[in-house]
């Protein structure tokens, strides 16, 4: 009860004098966490039982944002992995594609704009590569980081026993790498979740959560408009939260060795 007090009290105590000075200024454009929670009830969470409590409203435009995000995240993953790991463990491969990642990376996403809309037909395609385009980058970084800083004793233990160059990469360099390649998935996921917005505020975009969002200021509906901030911040402490479960789980190890004395 202390630790869920701790964790949790001073966030209700902002909603609370949040509330208070919102019905007290009686300001149009800054309703009370009262009003947005219960425009967010009515908009997403008000179905059926058997449909989870989620509308027609919620199912066709926060789960397609979800979907779209996780494609572009996993492909985020699975790209920046393997070009991470390439470029660490080769110094020749570093030297020569470093200074190209760097200015690639450097580039602002919206400037991209124009360019993917040529290359790719508008709607989903085109949302997808916009969130790619940048989420890749800190998976690929670190990645490549944590590849090229593995313990030099280990490898050449690895050697000693046999191993070939692909046990090696999996049984060695890759969980060697893991933590790094953990601290990039959290950073894409936290870009991933803005950038999915900022795609769907682009042309040729019919749904989402980004597209309500939009659709809510054109409308002048202002509870909407903070219904959907409020939802992004949830959906960003959700999506956090499950990913560093899942970092603990699978960095067990790393966690219990980093706590051994000495």
């Amino acid at each position: 009860m202390r630790a869920l007090l701790d964790r949790w009290l001073v966030l209700v105590v902002l909603v609370a004098a949040w509330e208070a000075a919102a019905r007290s200024a009686g300001d149009v454009y800054f309703p009370p966490p009262s009003t947005i929670a219960e425009r967010m009830r009515r908009l997403w969470f008000s179905g059926p039982a058997s449909h989870l409590f989620l509308t027609g409203e919620a199912t066709g435009n926060i789960l397609p944002s979800l979907g779209r995000m996780a494609v572009a995240l996993a492909i985020s993953a699975a790209a920046g992995v393997a070009l991470g790991m390439a470029l660490g463990r080769s110094p020749r491969a570093h030297a020569y594609l470093n200074p190209v990642f760097e200015f690639a990376r450097s580039i602002p996403p919206p400037t991209l704009v124009p360019l993917l809309m040529a290359l790719f037909t508008l709607g989903t395609p085109m949302q997808i590569a916009s969130i790619v385009l940048s989420a890749l980058w800190p998976v690929l970084i670190n990645t490549a980081d944590g590849a090229r800083t593995v313990d030099e004793q280990q490898i050449q233990t690895a050697r000693v026993f046999r191993l070939t160059a692909a046990q090696r990469l999996r049984l060695v360099i890759f969980p060697a790498a893991l933590p790094k390649i953990f601290a990039g998935l959290r950073l894409s996921l936290s870009l991933s979740l803005i950038l999915m917005v900022f795609a769907e505020l682009l042309p040729g975009t019919d749904n989402g959560i980004g597209f309500e969002l939009t659709d809510a200021q054109s409308r002048s509906d202002l509870p909407t408009v903070w219904a959907v901030i409020v939802l992004l911040g949830i959906l960003g402490y959700l999506l956090n939260a499950a990913l560093t479960a899942l970092e603990r789980r699978v960095l067990a190890w790393h966690f219990a060795a980093r706590r051994l004395p000495g």
